[in-house]
């Protein structure tokens, strides 16, 4: 997958709802090119299906973390594209200070939390990370 199919993807995580002709104009490409781009990502399973995510979905993933992530580089925008391609990822966030990205992952499992950290750390510029288990949560006020 290039670049394209991954802010594609990230588009379609955003609003799979979402018009063929307004995902062409949010992403500067042609209609025909993105209806040919959606059909090679589904025809090589790529992507297998859609589905609605509901805000109770989110909030029921047993196994959840922050991962701090620094970047080298000018490869910032890149990364968060490559990262809203990810299903687990609840959110990425923007910050300052030590960390240039910290995101918000959810899984079933601890194994899958495993390899989600390992495919961000493999990433083509991330040089550090730091990641932190949510064990409990409460709402303050």
């Amino acid at each position: 997958m290039d670049d394209m199919d991954h802010q594609l993807i990230g588009a379609l995580r955003h609003d799979a709802r979402a018009s063929l002709s307004d995902l062409a104009a949010r992403l500067g490409v042609s209609r025909t090119t993105l209806r040919a781009r959606l059909s090679r990502l589904q025809n090589r399973g790529d992507i297998v299906g859609f589905s609605v995510i509901t805000r109770a979905d989110v909030a029921q993933d047993p196994v959840r973390g922050l991962m701090m992530i620094g970047i080298e580089g000018r490869g910032t925008e890149r990364i968060k594209r490559q990262l809203s391609a990810m299903a687990e990822l609840r959110a990425v966030h923007s910050t300052n200070g030590r960390w240039d990205l910290i995101v918000e992952i959810g899984t079933s499992t601890l194994a899958e939390l495993d390899i989600v950290l390992g495919r961000i750390r493999n990433l083509d510029g991330v040089a550090s990370s730091e990641t932190s288990l949510l064990l409990s949560t409460q709402k303050v006020g």
